[in-house]
This record gives C-alpha cells, structure tokens and sequence, in this order.
C-alpha cells in the first residue's frame, strides 16, 4: 500500500482526499518509482480543485512533476535503483502523476535525475524552473544576449518568475519583474530584478503598439498582459510565452510583428524530446544558482497539498511549493 491524492469526480463535483493504494491500481507502464519528492504547480492547482478541466479522466492522481528512485524496470534506458525525474507528458492529466508515494509510468517520459541534484532540490526547480530554462534558451536562439538590453519577467513571484529572474540575473541580463505583489519587492530583487513594475500597467487593454521599453520578455500570464508586453517589446526582440494565468486570450494586432519585426516564441514544456530535457536540465545545473532554492521554496507534506493548492490558486504563494510525499 502507498498514500496518494485521488482526484474523483461525481455527478460533476471535484472531490480530492489522501488515501491509500494498492500497487496492482497502478497504472500501465514500463518503469515503477518509488516517489521522494513532488511539486505543486499551477495546473495541480486546478486539478485537485477542479477550478478548470485539467483532468481527463477519473479517478487521477495529480502531479505533473516527480523526483525518485526508480524500484522496477522493463526499459532499456533504466534499472532497479537508478534516480529520476519526470516533467509533463500529461501524468496528473490523462496518466496518474506524482502526488503520491509511487508512480508506474513510460520510461521514455522520464530523464536521469542530474548528479549535482538532489530529489528535493530537482522538485524545487520542478516544471517551473524547467520551463523558464526553455524559455532562456528560445530567446537566446532568437539572437537575445545581455547586450540586448532590459528583459522582462511577467508573473515574477510565480514559479516560473522567480526561476526566470535568477536565471537571467546570474547570465548578466537586466530585469525588470512586473508583479502584483509590490509587498515582495526584496524578495524580487534577491532573486536579481533591478526593476519593480505593478502588473496594473500591463493587465488592462491597451493600445495596439506602445512605446518600446525591452528587449525581450518572458510572460507566463497571457491576455492582455501578454499582448502589452508584445505592443512594448523593441524592435528586433522577441516575447517568449508559457502561461495563461490571467488567461487565454491573446487581445493583440499584428502591429508589433509586422511594424517592429518582433517574435513570439511558444514555449510546450510538456513533450519536449529526450535530448531537449536534459540540455535543459543540464543548463539549470550550470546556470542556476542553487543556494537560491531555499529563498524560492516551500515545502509541505502530502496530505497538506490539498489546502495548499487553494493557497497556490488564490495568489498567496511565493516561488515554488514543494511536496514531500513521505511526510
């Protein structure tokens, strides 16, 4: 038996409790990990409230981020006591994930988990961390250096945020973090943002075209926002987008694409190829500070995931919560 959340849903009610299962309800798959570490994402969030479909079938257990130990194998790439890591691939959507003390999965969906890394410190970055790394790496295909100038960070004290700051500070970039939490000002600039915004001067319709303000931008926010960071990026710069916390609409013109020449890069963080994961995560090891993680982490133990994923939802989480599905 191992404890897990099980997200059901009855006569189109969301129900999400701790219980425990039995290894033969396992779903299919071709490796079995015994979990160490979780995380609490945004679309978690959603999952275990059931604030928006994000589950596509019942019962599931939520998680789309795992750190372990792997405890069988039937896949070439993986044997009995090798460390992992799993990010996306629809686990805690459409394939139970990683909110509980195992998980069988498709081995081709999992990476090894990196030597400077402990599980905790892996979940800490988690899809978060990740997919900020894949947004650095797009805007730096797309020509975008230090040189460049001021870069933008939406959704700074989200996960994604935070990661994206440290990780642009300690390359030598100049960032400017729009928030709407002016209170965590020093937290921000801990993390390496030079500039504070209030998100009130990018979350409300603007005009098609504005006066350009940086360089490049990356935006887990959506609608409006995405579409003023798009209307003030500088000629030549480019907008990587990876979220939809505000929504996901794209209230745009073209003007930005065609009059300035700017580029907006879609970032799918959920069925990247094998080698594009672990360049990524290869990247978080040499580029990321990892004395920052305690600054951007929280920790809670499984059965505190539950409260913890309405705390997430409502604003009034910091950085990145991690779940420690053994306590």
């Amino acid at each position: 038996m191992f404890k897990a959340l099980l997200v059901d849903k009855k006569e189109d009610q969301y129900q999400t409790r701790l219980t425990e299962l039995d290894d033969s309800q396992l779903p299919e798959g071709d490796v079995t990990v015994r979990v160490e570490y979780s995380t609490l994402n945004y679309k978690d969030g959603l999952a275990i409230s059931g604030r928006s479909p994000v589950v596509r079938s019942f019962p599931m257990v939520p998680g789309i981020d795992l750190a372990g130990v792997v405890e069988a194998s039937n896949h070439d790439r993986y044997k009995v006591g090798d460390r992992v890591l799993l990010n996306g691939w629809g686990v805690g959507e459409t394939h139970w994930g990683g909110l509980a003390q195992k998980a069988r999965l498709n081995g081709d969906w999992l990476i090894p988990l990196p030597d400077q890394l402990s599980a905790r410190q892996a979940m800490a970055i988690g899809t978060a961390g990740y997919t900020a790394m894949l947004c650095l790496i797009a805007l730096e295909r797309n020509g975008i250096s230090p040189a460049s100038g001021e870069i933008l960070v939406t959704g700074a004290n989200g996960g994604v945020g935070s990661f994206a700051i440290a990780l642009l500070a300690k390359l030598g970039y100049s960032v400017t973090a729009s928030t709407g939490r002016p209170s965590e000002a020093d937290y921000l600039k801990r993390l390496g943002a030079t500039t504070i915004i209030d998100r009130a001067e990018l979350s409300n319709p603007g005009r098609p075209l504005a006066k350009e303000r940086w360089a490049a931008a990356i935006d887990s926010v959506g609608s409006h926002t995405l579409a003023n960071v798009c209307a003030s990026t500088r000629a030549d710069g480019a907008v990587a987008a990876c979220g939809l916390a505000q929504g996901m609409d794209f209230p745009a013109t073209v003007a930005p694409f065609i009059l300035r020449g700017i580029s907006l890069l879609g970032i799918n963080s959920v069925t990247r190829p094998y080698e594009e994961r672990v360049t990524a995560w290869q990247r978080l090891c040499s580029d990321l500070d990892l004395a920052q993680l305690d600054d951007i982490t929280q920790e809670v133990g499984l059965g505190e995931a539950i409260a913890a994923a309405d705390d997430l939802l409502n604003g009034k989480v910091r950085g990145r919560l991690v779940v420690n599905v053994n306590r």
